[in-house]
Formats: C-alpha cells, structure tokens, sequence
C-alpha cells in the first residue's frame, strides 16, 4: 500500500515541470478534515497523510478541448454512490490487478485518471528479528524516491460526489477525491513491503490522462509498462509515523549504527 508520501513543493513547482495548462490550485474546495490542514493546502507537506487535501493533476474537457489542470483534492476516494464520505478513509489505495473488477474504481479508470505529484513515499517494513512492546514486529519506516532524483507521478483516480443534503449553490456540495494505484513492489522494494505504488514515466503521462484513451487493455498495458530499477531507498525516523510530524528532517537516512533487525533492500542483510 502507499499511506504516506512526501510532497516538497509549491503547486506553483508543477506547472512547467508536468505541463500545466490551467493552475486551479487556489480555488476553493471541500475539506474533510476537522481541524485545519497543517501545513496549510498548497505548502509542502513531508507527511503527506490520508483524508488530507494534495495536488493532483488531470485532464478534463473545456469546450471540447482536452485542458491539463492541477487541483486540490482529497486523498481518499469517495464513489459517487456512496452514502457519506467514511470511504476516504478506507480507499486510499486501488490495486492495479483489479482496477476494472471493483464498482468503486472501474468507471473512473476509464474516465477519471489523473497524477499524484510526489517528491517520495514512505513505506514500513516488517522485522523479521526484532519486536515491540506488543509481541509485534517492529516496523522500520522507510524513505523511496526516484534515484535521479526526479518528480515522481503516481498513477491515481479521481472522483465526484455530491452531498445531498446541500444547495446546489454551496460551495460545499461538491467533494472532489482521489486514490493511489499501487502494485506488487518490485525486487529490493519488495524486502521493504509487498506493494509499491504505480509510478509512471514522463513518456506515460499524457496517455494516462488522456480522457479518450478507455479501452481497459490499453488502460493496463500503462500501468504494466512501467521499468523496474528506478529507485532507491532508505530507512528514516519513526517519527513520520506520526501525522503530526512534518519538516524535512524526516527524509533524513538513519545511522546504520541505529538498525536491528532491519533488513537491507538491496543486499537481503539483516543487520543486527
């Protein structure tokens, strides 16, 4: 799964680097959350978390033509069939093998794909060795990104919902949200966990948004095209693991004098 990512820009970053042809960055809307975001919608957030408001960048039709947008959106998808908005909270992630399997996902997958941009993502591994106060393996956070360095793009959906018991007029009546599609981690990143999200190769992006592209073969041949060996990857500070952290001291690698029971992604060394 990808839980938490890293997200180290201003969307202001992302218009020339992803083509943006409409930032609709700043305009207003829903939140879900219950207490204001920190740190604030729009500024960079080290911890990107759940429920939480983020850039995404899709493609939609404006007078016929097709228009690359950046917008804020809601991390955690809300089907347009759904009662409330409880679902955020538990879609964050669609698995890539079943896209077109699942009522929740399928009909956005061939209309609704979009971008997440992300400096990085943050993935816990399971101690083979060490536990914790509970009896439980000991989980060791650790820090991906792109070994050149460059932005990454996760593959993601996008979604509608209207909440009925609102005016058409409010601003609030529309909640606009999205999910991460991930994938089983590719060898080394698998030593870390079992799933990876889907990232995507500048050559993709234009495909992947491209709102005439439906055909679900076509749709997965994208995802599946991605190469392996893009990466790199190393352990941080437990402290991401509480949202409330946040700066980019969490992207820190700790000393190897600091690991037990923690396993090497590139050479399998369990290191004592």
């Amino acid at each position: 799964m990808c839980g938490r990512y890293a997200a180290s820009f201003h969307p202001e970053d992302l218009v020339e680097r992803m083509e943006i042809e409409a930032d609709l960055s700043a305009e207003h809307t829903r939140s879900i959350l219950s207490r204001p975001q920190e740190p604030p919608v729009g500024a960079p957030d080290y911890n990107m978390a759940p429920t939480k408001q983020a850039a995404v960048v899709l493609t939609r039709r404006v007078e016929q033509e097709p228009l690359r947008q950046l917008r804020m959106l809601t991390w955690g998808l809300v089907p347009s069939w759904a009662k409330d908005t409880k679902t955020a909270y538990r879609m964050i992630n669609a698995r890539a093998e079943t896209l077109f399997d699942k009522g929740a996902y399928a009909k956005a997958a061939g209309a609704r794909r979009c971008l997440v941009p992300a400096s990085g993502w943050y993935e816990w591994q399971a101690s083979p060795t060490q536990t914790d106060a509970k009896g439980k393996p000991r989980k060791q956070p650790f820090y991906t990104r792109r070994a050149d360095e460059d932005l990454l793009a996760f593959a993601g959906l996008y979604e509608f919902w209207r909440d009925r018991t609102l005016a058409d007029d409010d601003p609030d009546a529309w909640l606009v949200t999205f999910t991460i599609i991930t994938t089983a981690a590719e060898p080394g990143l698998d030593r870390i966990h079992d799933r990876q999200p889907v990232v995507l190769d500048r050559a993709d992006w234009s495909t992947w948004l491209d709102p005439a592209v439906t055909d679900p073969d076509d749709v997965r041949r994208v995802l599946t095209a991605q190469p392996a060996g893009r990466f790199e990857a190393w352990p941080v500070s437990t402290a991401v693991s509480s949202s409330r952290s946040n700066g980019p001291g969490l992207l820190d690698p700790v000393p190897r004098s600091e690991l037990h029971g923690v396993v090497d992604p590139e050479t399998g060394e369990i290191l004592a």
